[in-house]
């Protein structure tokens, strides 16, 4: 790929488009780095594709990954994983087709779209080497070259494939029209919104009412097998403190990693940036005018990170421009410059690089050097000492190991004693919960389960540390009877009710309202609340409660007319049209050109979406995309379908 820079000069192509754009972005987004492969294990695998198989394993440690980047709640990680998953699917779905048909990504292509995202790793055409470019990539995708030059390719196979698969399309002028009223026919309600879960405090429970309920529905509370277990532990903490490193192993290991402690000259910088990339000359022109009234107001005394946070169009704004430690040939040449010529606590003049225009000030500057023993020794007694007792545990794991071998049926007090390890217990647990202050891990109710009465299991290491387990009870798989199961039964039976009980409120609020009462009144009487929207359009929401497409009966009915109740979501919502707004025929020529690229997208989505649903249903149907639905259903919960 490099080799491409290097010996050869070449255009930089636009962006294939908005459409395009947004779908190229979703899937460096959605592929988090890693390489589809193999995976050896058959009975870890979700699907396969081609004979490429995806392993749960795979996806997992690609949502991992991705939770590094960004905070993933744990309601959301199964729609996470399925949204992996079929994307990994397709993925190799498409690059199968592609062998099929012969279309591949050519190193200058790819080159040519990297030049476009990454311009500072260019002076001209010129390549300015793989050391800048590693560290472009690093920086602002966070991915290895590898990576991000696969995920990137496997983006602009899928801009290939869109255009094959909608080459051609145009949007029509009853389609255009179709859109504008959908944009500019708007309509105000009055409207109560149903909640479910609020009607579950309204629920009474009788014991009478539960008794029933758990009847009906027994089959649903099977009580799994329980176990409890005694275990002795191998605390790596308690391990730390009989491992004190001397001043010789405190030494010892500054010597041998002396190029660690090394620091580079570097600066500590903030900085505001006036963006001016994509821009025209006129634009520029009023860029550099706004940057250097701000400058101005620097120079009169404003304070620098007010101004930055006000100012700044850069994801350090929110810090006061914040950028943090710089070193040489970290940024651009022209901002390294002032970074480090700049005197402390000075601001600079307008420094232009192809980002835009940046202002400068830098807060503190250190010249390379080594840093002496004395200064790193406290941070390397905690890393001295945990390397010790890691070793200490690995030597006590392997004595471990060799004595239950010899006699895996010795008892666990024996085996403490001869380590002088503590014994504990914990009560009954169930598959996935937590195992007394052991954690949940897999691999530790994995190893609970396989144990027999009577064993030693091998040492387990845990982030604790390792640990031997022995079975203390086991409390076989059962029918739950109501009173274990009585705050699953009593939480269920509430949702239902709750449910029942909204859908009955909405029922008579609509019909009492269309035979002629006040909404307001009604609502009053049934303990509800009328709220008023804002005018909205077919395109447009409801704020809280729902699309203007879950409203699309409003834009057909008189002023004052009521609802029947329609369920949104979880909740069910009577409303009454307040008044309504025409298109002006007169605006249709003035919004033309933006209606045309909306539906043109629009058509050229569903187009696509259509053509990915046809590759994997084909694919399906030659045997060459199959799905381990009950591995695909334990990761994310639902059952698979070819996706839009």
């Amino acid at each position: 790929m490099l080799s491409t820079f290097q010996s050869k000069d070449f255009k930089v192509r636009l962006f294939i488009g908005f459409f395009l754009g947004m779908i190229a972005l979703a899937m460096v987004i959605t592929l988090v780095p890693g390489p589809v492969g193999s995976v050896s294990e058959g009975r870890d695998a979700i699907a396969v594709v081609d004979g490429v198989e995806i392993g749960v394993a795979h996806v997992q440690r690609r949502l991992a990954r991705l939770s590094q980047r960004q905070s993933i709640p744990p309601a959301l990680q199964e729609i996470y994983s399925r949204q992996i998953t079929d994307q990994l699917i397709f993925a190799l779905a498409l690059e199968a087709e592609a062998r099929r048909q012969g279309i591949h990504v050519t190193d200058e292509e790819l080159a040519d779209r990297i030049k476009r995202i990454f311009p500072a790793v260019f002076a001209g055409n010129a390549f300015l080497g793989r050391e800048r470019y590693e560290l472009e990539v690093q920086t602002r995708a966070g991915m290895t070259v590898a990576e991000f030059e696969e995920e990137l390719r496997r983006s602009l196979l899928e801009d290939k494939f869109l255009r094959l698969a909608t080459d051609g399309y145009r949007s029509t002028p009853l389609e255009i029209e179709a859109e504008f009223r959908k944009r500019n026919e708007k309509v105000k309600l009055d409207y109560v919104l149903v909640n479910p879960e609020e009607m579950q405090s309204r629920v009474a429970v009788s014991p009478a009412d539960l008794a029933a309920y758990f009847e009906r529905n027994k089959s649903q509370y099977q009580v799994p097998e329980k176990r409890s277990i005694r275990f002795a532990l191998l605390d790596l903490v308690q391990l730390g403190l009989r491992s004190a490193p001397t001043e010789e192993d405190l030494r010892a290991q500054y010597t041998a990693q002396l190029d660690r402690f090394s620091v580079q000259n570097r600066a500590k910088v903030s900085h505001i940036l006036f963006k001016i990339v994509g821009k025209s000359d006129a634009e520029i022109a009023e860029v550099r005018k706004k940057a250097g009234e701000v400058l101005a107001k620097l120079r009169k005394g404003a304070k620098f990170e007010d101004l930055a946070r006000l100012n700044s169009e850069d994801d350090t704004k929110d810090k006061g421009g914040d950028l943090g430690w710089i070193v040489p040939r970290q940024t651009v040449p022209e901002f390294e410059q002032a970074a480090f010529s700049l005197p402390l606590g000075r601001v600079s003049d307008l420094v232009k690089t192809e980002y835009g225009f940046h202002i400068l000030k830098v807060a503190e500057r250190e010249n390379a050097r080594t840093r002496p023993f004395e200064e790193v020794r406290a941070s390397l007694i905690a890393e001295v000492a945990t390397a010790k007792a890691g070793r200490l545990a690995e030597e006590m794991t392997d004595k471990l190991t060799d004595t239950i071998r010899q006699s895996p049926k010795m008892p666990l007090e024996d085996l403490a004693r001869q380590f002088s390890l503590p014994i504990s217990e914990t009560p009954l647990v169930a598959p996935g919960e937590m195992v007394g202050n052991l954690g949940a891990a897999q691999e530790l109710h994995d190893e609970i389960s396989r144990l027999k009465k009577g064993d030693l299991s091998l040492p387990l290491r845990l982030t604790r540390g390792a640990v031997v387990l022995a079975i203390k009870d086991i409390v076989p798989a059962h029918q739950g009877l109501l009173d274990e199961v009585r705050p699953r039964v009593e939480e269920n039976f509430r949702r239902e009710q709750g449910g029942l009980l909204a859908r009955s409120r909405a029922e008579e609020l609509s019909s009492r309202t269309t035979s002629g009462e006040e909404l307001g009144s009604v609502a009053k009487t049934l303990g509800l609340e009328v709220k008023s929207s804002e005018a909205f359009a077919l395109n447009g929401a409801v704020s809280g409660v729902g699309s203007g497409r879950d409203f699309t009966p409003a834009f057909g009915s008189s002023v004052g007319a009521a609802s029947s109740p329609s369920q949104i979501g979880a909740n069910w919502v009577v409303y009454r049209v307040t008044s309504r707004e025409e298109a002006k025929p007169e605006d249709l020529e003035k919004q033309k050109k933006d209606l045309d690229g909306e539906v043109l997208r629009n058509k050229i989505g569903l187009a696509y979406a259509e053509f990915r649903t046809a590759l994997q249903l084909r694919m399906v149907g030659e045997g060459r995309l199959t799905v381990n639905e009950v591995n695909y259903r334990r990761l994310t919960n639902s059952v698979w379908s070819p996706r839009k």
